[in-house]
Order: C-alpha cells, then sequence, then structure tokens
C-alpha cells in the first residue's frame, strides 16, 4: 500500500482510528436497533414512533459509512461484521420486543452512550490534531445529543 503522508504520525492515526472504531460499533448497533424497533412497534404512538425510528436509522446509515471511511482514511482497516461490533460496542443488544416506552428509554440511554464514546475519542483526536476527525465526531455528537434530547421529550 502506498504510503499515507497527511501530517499525523502513524501511532496517532492507529489511536485515532482504535476509536472510530469503537464508535463506529456503537452506531451500528444502535443503528440495527433502532431499526428492529422501527419494525416492531405498536401502541398508541405507532405512527410518530415509526417514523421517528425510521428517520434515526436512515441518519446512523449514512453516519456508519462515514466514519468506516474516516477509519481507512487514517489508513486502518474498519470492522465490518456483527462479531467484530458486538466486541467494540458499550451497546448490548435487547432480548425479546420492549414495549413503546422501553423502546423510547433505551434509545436515549444508549444514544447517550454514544456520546459519551464520542467524547473520549475526541481527545485522541485534539491530541493528533487531527481535524478531519475532530469534526466527524463532533458532528456525531450533535446529533445524538438532540437525538437523546427529543427521545428523551416523549418521556415529559
Amino acid at each position: 500500500m502506498t504510503q499515507i503522508d497527511i501530517g499525523i504520525d502513524l501511532e496517532s492515526r492507529t489511536k485515532t482510528a482504535e476509536g472510530l472504531k469503537r464508535l463506529l460499533a456503537d452506531s451500528y448497533i444502535l443503528y440495527l436497533q433502532t431499526h428492529n424497533f422501527h419494525w416492531n412497534v405498536v401502541g398508541p404512538n405507532f405512527r410518530e414512533l415509526h417514523l421517528m425510528f425510521e428517520e434515526h436509522y436512515t441518519e446512523l446509515a449514512t453516519a456508519v459509512d462515514d466514519i468506516a471511511e474516516r477509519i481507512r482514511t487514517l489508513g486502518i482497516p474498519a470492522p465490518g461484521t456483527f462479531q467484530e461490533f458486538e466486541k467494540l460496542s458499550a451497546i448490548k443488544e435487547v432480548s425479546g420486543v420492549p414495549n413503546s416506552s422501553e423502546m423510547v428509554d433505551i434509545l436515549t440511554k444508549n444514544h447517550e452512550q454514544v456520546i459519551k464514546t464520542a467524547r473520549s475519542i475526541l481527545k485522541t483526536a485534539q491530541q493528533a490534531e487531527d481535524e478531519s476527525s475532530i469534526a466527524l465526531v463532533s458532528d456525531r455528537m450533535r446529533v445524538h445529543e438532540k437525538t437523546a434530547w427529543m427521545l428523551r421529550s416523549l418521556r415529559e
């Protein structure tokens, strides 16, 4: 492979990519969970939640591609199997089909987890002076903060 010379040394690129792998895993598990809830939500708020969950998983589908491509840009292979994602993610699978209010609570908690994962990666990217990864992670934090707020608003 051609040598990568983007002004960030291999050690820094590797550390940032390792963090981005965790963000990718959290995002992918959250994508699957949100899609599952979209398919299986029932109850008086069905339409609102069904459409909201679709918006969320569609946004996450784009996000996982962006994160994986950033990892590749840094010269590191991106994880791409459920087994790898499960090992890397701080988000755990849900058994069965929760009711709609539990779905909202689970998704809120998991968006907040993605924010915490992103926040930890941000420090690594800042130390590496990796502005592109900083921008990506900051953008992801902003999306998840807003989504968590919207989900919390359904419960108040």
